[in-house]
């Protein structure tokens, strides 16, 4: 494939944390907002499917964001670049923890994972044209036990928001995490070992 001219992408993800690691490595990018508002109408639907395995549900979740954004693209009639987009799930015994509904379902989760390991896997996937590529990173996160207090102080910070597991590893909750195995950018959202491997595919340039 030729070279990319101008070099840059399109980020198909609201979140913050992604556009700080994509700004991290040096990546150039433009920000493609997919709609996520249920009172407005949703472009991917993230409700998990009957019996679908964990790593399953994140690699469909991030293709089907990365072909919307995509579709998204062409029907803005936008410049033709790369479409990158991620998801990414926590898991635990088989269960799939998204972001919480409310203070009560993040303490419920942070419950689970008190005294725990559980899985965090992130999806990233471009695409352009017919061409898709599709990674996900692994990491294991071990809590240490946490007690009511801890967890209700937590919860006043507001960071389970928008977060899947409800707790980032970049906030206050770093405290309670005694060992992490894989990727720390993975956990944070976008593992970056991966995308960077995901765009030389692409023949964009990499650090």
């Amino acid at each position: 494939m030729a070279m990319i001219k101008q070099q840059r992408i399109y980020l198909a993800s609201q979140s913050p944390r992604r556009r700080e690691l994509l700004k991290q490595v040096g990546i150039n990018f433009e920000m493609l907002l997919l709609r996520d508002d249920p009172k407005r109408g949703v472009d991917v639907d993230e409700t998990p499917q009957a019996v679908e395995h964990p790593e399953e549900y994140v690699k469909r979740i991030c293709q089907e964001k990365a072909n919307k954004g995509y579709q998204l693209l062409r029907y803005r009639n936008l410049p033709i670049f790369p479409v990158l987009a991620a998801d990414t799930t926590v898991t635990l015994d088989g269960k799939i923890f998204g972001k919480p509904k409310n203070a009560e379902h993040a303490a419920e989760m942070l419950r689970e994972f008190s005294g725990r390991e559980h899985q965090v896997l992130s999806a990233v996937a471009i695409t352009l044209g017919d061409q898709i590529e599709l990674a996900v990173s692994t990491s294991t996160v071990r809590f240490t036990t946490l007690n009511e207090d801890r967890i209700r102080r937590y919860l006043l910070t507001k960071e389970y928001n928008d977060k899947a597991g409800g707790y980032g590893i970049q906030g206050q909750a770093a405290a309670f995490i005694e060992h992490i195995s894989g990727s720390y950018s993975g956990v944070m959202g976008l593992p970056l070992f991966e995308t960077v491997q995901l765009l030389q595919r692409f023949n964009y340039p990499t650090p």
